[in-house]
């Protein structure tokens, strides 16, 4: 493509000269895009093993201090309303999701779990979890995702376009088909490549396909 001016679509010659100026096009014209886009999947495909690293080292350590303590019994629980409250002015700013009660799994045997994330659509997904004692009502603590995570949970808006509405999408969905389309006509060009390189070898040889068998046949004159 150097050779000619951005956008260039040689027509008028041969069809597989067509194909490789829209091929090369199209490629560069997305590189960057499919070049996010890949990457970011292969960040999300690592979630599984992130997640667990995030449990067996940050949030064991969190709960290690109160993991041999007794579950409070109902009656002498803090009030719900007041964990939400105190979760709220720990975390600025985000909004609570979720609540775990004390005992529960991945939990505290004497705190709510309270999840929050941001409010804006790229930060929805960063979500900061906040103990609060639920025997006293008192904030433990709040704690924000470690950086690989962080990391991890804004690539998912960037792999698949859901923080900017339908329009952003159905453009997402359009760039999806082009770069389909980049890896359909490499299949195309390629396998015309490889057909042509095989009957040049054949015809040194003194060979021709025959149309009809689609086999190689001898022609005379051939070495």
């Amino acid at each position: 493509m150097k050779r000619l001016p951005f956008g260039s679509i040689r027509r008028g010659r041969a069809t597989r000269l067509t194909w490789l100026d829209l091929h090369n096009l199209l490629g560069v014209a997305t590189l960057m895009w499919a070049t996010v886009v890949g990457f970011t999947g292969l960040v999300n495909e690592l979630q599984t093993p992130l997640f667990g690293l995030w449990r067996i080292t940050d949030v064991r350590q969190i709960l290690k201090p109160y993991a041999k303590l007794p579950t409070p019994s109902q009656d002498h629980l803090a009030s719900v309303q007041a964990a939400f409250d105190t979760a709220a002015k720990a975390a600025p700013g985000n909004e609570v999701t979720g609540l775990s009660f004390p005992g529960s799994s991945f939990g505290s045997p004497v705190h709510y779990v309270l999840w929050t994330r941001g409010s804006t659509p790229l930060r929805a997904r960063l979500f900061t979890p906040v103990l609060v004692d639920a025997r006293t009502g008192e904030l433990t603590g709040a704690y924000p995702m470690p950086w690989y995570l962080r990391f991890l949970e804004i690539s998912r808006p960037l792999h698949f376009g859901d923080y900017g509405g339908m329009p952003l999408r159905i453009l997402w969905a359009l760039l999806d088909v082009v770069v389909i389309g980049v890896l359909a006509s490499g299949l195309v060009l390629w396998a015309g490549k490889r057909k042509l390189s095989t009957d040049t070898r054949l015809r040194a040889l003194g060979y021709e396909l025959d149309a009809a068998e689609g086999m190689p046949v001898f022609t005379e004159g051939a070495r």
